[in-house]
């Protein structure tokens, strides 16, 4: 399903659609594309205090967003599961990372 969705945001970044969505994120350019990942972002967290119904809708809408920017920065899926699949199977030490305080 994602990659589906990531192929229609690319199929329209090449082929606009007259009052797609999408593509008004594309005209806007990389600033609003980021605005709007920090604006789903910080709906989630939000969406996470409240309900379930509440934290699946945002959530969705932060993950399309993420796949318009990676789109916008030309960086395929592909690139991204590479990525995670370096990280598979890792133990992540706490004490390595930096406290919430510290970020």
């Amino acid at each position: 399903m994602i990659e589906t969705l990531y192929e229609e945001i690319q199929a329209r970044k090449v082929d606009p659609k007259e009052g797609s969505y999408t593509n008004y994120l594309f005209e806007q350019g990389l600033d609003k594309i980021l605005k709007k990942v920090g604006e789903e972002a910080t709906e989630v967290i939000i969406a996470a205090k409240n309900d379930e119904a509440e934290l699946i809708s945002e959530t969705s809408d932060l993950i399309y967003h993420m796949l318009v920017l990676l789109a916008e920065k030309d960086i395929s899926l592909e690139a991204v599961k590479t990525e995670l699949k370096k990280r598979e199977g890792k133990l992540s030490k706490t004490k390595e990372r930096k406290q919430i305080d510290e970020l």
